[in-house]
């Protein structure tokens, strides 16, 4: 292990810890009010009042398990996943559903519309890739990004109700410009594998604390931000 693994296993540990000192009352007063959706591994903490027909979920970094965007689908919501890896795009092929309300779309998100680069991971038999490359790798391919607002557009939608985010540290990319929106969603997940430097992760914390959401549940490097109420500005105007 190198020197810099132990520092982002430290990191990592550290992020954990006040994940969960952040968001412990906002979880016992949530209660019963959540539900876990999905397997032991790809699974996430969401409101019930996020579920049902009319909810448009967007998720994000699909991997080797969609049991989340699964369960979304049969809870009533409309579902629009995107990932770009090879792998990720054979497993949806094969799992997917075959239902109108599943869409699919061979996509990254970023904070623009653009071609990104994805570095594979050190060990060949894992599946996620990184913008960011994480691993520190010198084998890449080239993807077609979306911004949020891209993948709107896309799609067809006028708002996305839940947006999931499990893409390798792009996260406080992604997160940077989502007052760029003109709804909110309501409910986000985000996984936070990018936690250092702890500035940066405390910076995209308070930006979303600005545009009215509360950190209600962790689970590890998970985390469920639920929109308690919308910012009385416009959000287009918060600074990046």
């Amino acid at each position: 292990m190198t020197l810099a693994d132990v520092g982002n296993s430290i990191a990592r540990k550290a992020a954990i810890l006040l994940f969960q000192a952040r968001t412990l009352r906002s979880s016992r007063e949530l209660g019963a009010s959540l539900v876990r959706i999905g397997s032991v591994y790809g699974g996430w903490w969401v409101p019930i009042s996020a579920l049902g027909e009319g909810q448009v979920a967007y998720c994000i970094g699909a991997g080797e398990d969609i049991t989340f965007d699964i369960g979304l689908l049969e809870a009533g919501c409309a579902v629009r996943t995107c990932d770009p890896t090879p792998r990720a795009i054979l497993h949806v092929e094969r799992d997917g559903p075959n239902h109108p309300d599943f869409r699919f779309a061979p996509l990254a998100v970023w904070s623009k519309n653009q071609t990104l680069r994805f570095f594979e991971p050190r060990n060949p038999l894992h599946v996620s890739h990184s913008a960011l490359n994480l691993q520190q790798t010198d084998r890449y391919i080239d993807v077609e990004a979306r911004s949020l607002q891209g993948l709107l557009g896309h799609f067809g939608d006028l708002r996305m109700d839940l947006l999931k985010l499990d893409i390798e540290g792009a996260e406080h990319e992604v997160l940077s410009s989502l007052s760029e929106l003109e709804w909110l969603p309501a409910t986000l997940c985000v996984e936070f594998d990018q936690v250092r430097p702890l500035r940066q992760l405390l910076r995209t914390w308070r930006g979303l604390r600005l545009l009215g959401y509360e950190a209600s549940k962790a689970e590890r490097l998970n985390v469920l931000f639920v929109l308690k109420q919308p910012p009385k500005f416009d959000t287009r105007s918060v600074s990046r």
